[in-house]
C-alpha cells in the first residue's frame, strides 16, 4: 500500500499575473519553490480560496525574487490577479517511510513575502 501526504504547501498565495494564451502551468518564484521543497514540472493541486475552485497543474520556475504566482493557460479560468491560492504538493510513501515525515508549509502575505513558517508535527509510525 502507497499513501499520498502533503510533501509542500504555500498557504495563501496571491495570483500575480492570469495569461490565458500562454503553454500552461503555475509560475512561481524559486524563492517560494525553494522554500517549501517545490522541483520545477512537480505536480501541483491549486485550490483557490478566493472562488473554491480546484485544479492540478505543473510548476515552471518564474524570476528569483519577484515574489510572482502565475496562472498560465487553462490555469488562467481558475481564477484572477489578486485571488488567494494554496498550492499544494503531496509525495507517495510506503507507510514505514513516514516515520518522521514533515510538509514544509509556509504562509505568505498579500505581496507573496513569507510571513510564517508553519512547523506541523512528524507523522510517527507505531
Amino acid at each position: 500500500m502507497r499513501l499520498k501526504v502533503l510533501k509542500s504547501k504555500l498557504h495563501l498565495a496571491t495570483v500575480t499575473r492570469s495569461e490565458l494564451f500562454y503553454h500552461g502551468s503555475l509560475t512561481i518564484d524559486p524563492e517560494l519553490m525553494e522554500a517549501v521543497g517545490l522541483y520545477p514540472y512537480e505536480l501541483i493541486l491549486l485550490s483557490n480560496v478566493s472562488t473554491g475552485q480546484r485544479a492540478e497543474t505543473y510548476v515552471l520556475p518564474g524570476k528569483r525574487g519577484m515574489r510572482q504566482i502565475e496562472l498560465n493557460g487553462a490555469m488562467a479560468r481558475i481564477g484572477a490577479v489578486g485571488d488567494r491560492v494554496i498550492v499544494m504538493a503531496f509525495a507517495d510513501f510506503a507507510p514505514a517511510e513516514l516515520d518522521g515525515h514533515r510538509p514544509r508549509v509556509v504562509a505568505l502575505d498579500a505581496q507573496n513575502r513569507i510571513v510564517e513558517r508553519i512547523d506541523y508535527a512528524p507523522i510517527h509510525v507505531e
